[in-house]
């Protein structure tokens, strides 16, 4: 017998509601924060005992509630933010849905006190599983305190799927961290269950940035401001060298939102595809501005996700900007990695044997003849020319440890090149711009491949087929779900095309292009560097040294390699003085 269709209680239906806005006590505590920015607050204080699941307070002094509202705040789907369907087009607040407080009352306690600037007393409203308890006058001072006690203490299977205290408040720990990044004339105060956990008073963006991230991040990141249009991207990228094990300090927002959207990700870490050591995460901090209207904040209930309108132009210009912030980090414009004190290390081998200081050119396949011996020409030119010159960021070298190592002076102490990472990252740059500067060749497959695919992704392959023939890629419709693959880029051929036809086409549907092709080209080409650099155990004379100092300071990313190894580290006289203890 089947089952009769019923109306859920309104009780049941909130909760239900809930489940979706108040995940844990730090979801709690983001709707209520947002509540209060939203409010014009510039003071925050948030209380909470038991990772929040006991009580959680929240309070501020922004511009307060109209005592006729009280009972209207604690209504579901009621708000001061919109009015109709339009103004979904351009939220401009954080909060627009008129369901946190209302999911809030139905699975916990809940005591609103609020006094407007402009009225003379204050009110407090409580409510519990949804019910009103009481309403009455109150003693505050104008702003809000929201007072959330005894979470989910009518829905106890919700409940049992908390984790524990401490990770409770970890989580409630990240979100006040991630809102005050995005508020830095605000100031907020973290105590949790009796402990001050943080307190972070309106400050210089620097300075927040050192006591959420570390004073390290600070002189080490890139700073970032860029405008196209009617987009602005701007913030902080750590260097390569700063990268983390973990995803774990990675920041992004949107209007002043954070959010997380797989399609930025995918910009950032395009943006570092070629200089991050393998496995490892970069550090950033980053805020894009775009007009309300081209981004849709109404997604899901956590707000977390957007949806941008034009999702691709945004893409392009997330990765173009990052691209070329990270490219224009030289030597001379960023502070030099300082070199750490190293453990010992047993010689197991002796010295390779000195072979002859011979121009790099005349050894490797890949280097352009008589690059290097120009470049050790120009060198000695310059030192007799001008023998009073500044001395350059990476200095002169000095001698060469165990044929792997430059040993260079510059102004601040000794700089440690390697040599093989160091020329590996001049010859890949070089080889990426005589790729670019002609067209992609490409070779005609004997046989043509024909593959059986979706009809979308054949629609997507008809559609983009202009566009996939000038990254070298060929590509016919042969079929309601086939396609038929005729030319590849030549630098491909010998690879598995299937896979990469089926992955390229699987990115331009899920983020409208597809960097496959120029990845894949670009390792064939760190590889051909890496093999046609100069080796380890190579003895160099000075000008050779020297040479390759100054290709490094004209060389974009070149403080890392191909593979996001260091190329070279700075021990500053400061440093050495203390090693040795001078003037101590």
């Amino acid at each position: 017998m089947s089952r009769r269709i019923h109306e859920l209680g309104s009780l049941v239906a909130n909760q239900i509601a809930a489940g979706e806005v108040v995940e844990r006590p730090a979801s709690l505590v983001k709707e209520l924060v947002e509540n209060s920015l939203d409010a014009g607050a510039r003071q925050v204080q948030v209380v909470t005992e038991q990772g929040g699941v006991k009580r959680v307070l929240v309070r501020d002094d922004g511009h307060g509630i109209h005592p006729d509202d009280l009972r209207l705040a604690l209504a579901p789907h009621a708000t001061s933010k919109i009015r109709d369907a339009d103004d979904l087009l351009g939220v401009a607040s954080l909060g627009f849905r008129g369901e946190a407080l209302a999911s809030m009352a139905a699975v916990a306690r809940v005591k609103l006190t609020s006094r407007a600037a402009d009225v003379e007393l204050a009110w407090c409203i409580e409510a519990a599983g949804g019910v009103e308890q009481s309403l009455a006058p109150a003693a505050h001072p104008p702003g809000t305190t929201v007072e959330v006690t005894e979470l989910f203490y009518n829905t106890p299977a919700r409940r049992k799927f908390l984790k524990s205290e401490r990770t409770e408040q970890a989580q409630v720990d990240q979100v006040i961290r991630r809102l005050a990044l995005a508020h830095f004339d605000v100031a907020f105060e973290l105590t949790q269950t009796g402990r001050a956990a943080l307190q972070l008073p309106a400050h210089r963006p620097e300075e927040r940035l050192a006591r959420i991230l570390s004073e390290e991040f600070v002189e080490r990141a890139v700073r970032v401001d860029e405008v196209r249009d009617d987009m602005r991207l701007s913030g902080w990228v750590g260097l390569p060298t700063l990268s983390r094990s973990q995803a774990d300090q990675q920041y992004f927002f949107v209007n002043g939102r954070v959010v997380r959207d797989k399609l930025v990700g995918h910009a950032v870490r395009q943006a570092f595809r070629d200089v991050l050591f393998h496995g490892r995460h970069p550090v950033f901090v980053l805020y894009l501005e775009l007009p309300p209207e081209r981004v849709d904040v109404n997604v899901h209930p956590t707000k977390h996700e957007v949806r941008f309108r034009d999702a691709r132009a945004v893409h392009d210009f997330v990765f173009g900007r990052l691209n070329r912030a990270l490219r224009e980090v030289r030597p001379h414009s960023a502070p030099p990695p300082v070199l750490p004190r190293p453990a010992p290390v047993p010689v197991t081998g002796s010295p390779a044997p000195r072979q002859s200081s011979l121009s790099w050119a005349h050894e490797v396949e890949y280097q352009r003849p008589g690059s290097f011996a120009q470049a050790i020409a120009e060198h000695h030119a310059a030192l007799e020319c001008a023998p009073d010159t500044a001395v350059p960021p990476l200095g002169y070298a000095i001698g060469q440890l165990h044929g792997i190592y430059i040993l260079a002076q510059n102004a601040d102490g000794l700089v440690v090149v390697d040599m093989h990472a160091a020329h590996e990252r001049i010859t890949y740059e070089r080889l990426k711009r005589e790729s670019a500067a002609q067209a992609v060749a490409r070779q005609r497959l004997l046989v043509p491949l024909v593959l059986s695919v979706s009809e979308t992704e054949a629609d997507l392959a008809e559609a983009l087929r202009e566009e996939l023939e000038t990254l070298g890629l060929v590509i016919d419709r042969s079929g309601p779900g086939h396609v038929t693959v005729r030319e590849v880029p030549a630098l491909l051929a010998g690879g598995d095309v299937g896979a990469l036809v089926r992955d390229v086409l699987a990115d331009c549907q899920a983020l409208g292009g597809s960097d496959r092709l120029a990845a894949s080209q670009e390792r064939l080409l760190a590889t051909m560097a890496c093999h046609g650099s100069v080796r380890a155990h190579r003895n160099l004379d000075l000008a050779e040294m020297n040479a390759l100092l100054r290709e490094m300071e004209r060389t974009d990313n070149a403080g890392q390699c191909n593979h996001g190894r260091p190329t070279y580290l700075v021990q500053t006289l400061t440093d050495l003085d203390g090693l040795f203890l001078r003037g101590q």
